[in-house]
């Protein structure tokens, strides 16, 4: 991995977790006070819809700090490595956990008229969306484990060339 491309992704990673500290430590707070106002029949949604924004925040933050450490090891050449594993794991954990508060979001708000049935409509739509992306790194993880099998079957047969010359 080039030196430049991991920079740039480190930049972009910092720089995303640096908007998530932001959203937790300012957003969540006026979301609360804005949610203070809510009519008496909506006043039961507060603490669930901020938990689900809290833990979604959690979520993308987790996934990346493993792609961080993911792009760490990348640059070691170490990637294709059984500890790779626990960090894609991680990230398929965290995208499927996304994917159910997407859709717990639009549980909450479709029952009465909250919000608009279109609303609900594009949030199920969302949630499928990060359940395929789950689904995405699932298969990646296929692929690396692919990877890993067949470099550890190439340094086995070195050593046995090694042994033969």
């Amino acid at each position: 991995m080039g030196r430049l491309t991991v920079l740039a992704l480190r930049t972009v990673i910092a720089a995303l977790l640096a908007g998530s500290l932001g959203v937790q430590a300012v957003m969540v707070p006026l979301l609360a006070s804005d949610l203070d106002g809510l009519d008496a029949e909506y006043s039961h949604l507060r603490v669930p819809l901020l938990v689900v924004v809290v833990l979604t925040v959690v979520a993308a933050q987790t996934v990346l700090v493993c792609v961080w450490r993911l792009v760490t090891m990348a640059r070691r050449g170490t990637v294709f490595s059984d500890a790779a594993f626990r960090y894609v794991h991680v990230v398929i954990g965290a995208f499927a956990a996304a994917a159910l508060l997407v859709f717990a979001l639009g549980a909450l708000l479709a029952p009465g008229e909250a919000v608009a049935p279109g609303v609900v409509l594009l949030l199920g739509g969302a949630g499928l969306a990060v359940l395929g992306i789950a689904l995405i790194v699932l298969v990646l993880r296929m692929l690396l484990a692919q990877a890993v099998a067949r470099d550890v079957e190439a340094s086995r047969m070195r050593a046995e060339l090694a042994e033969v010359i």
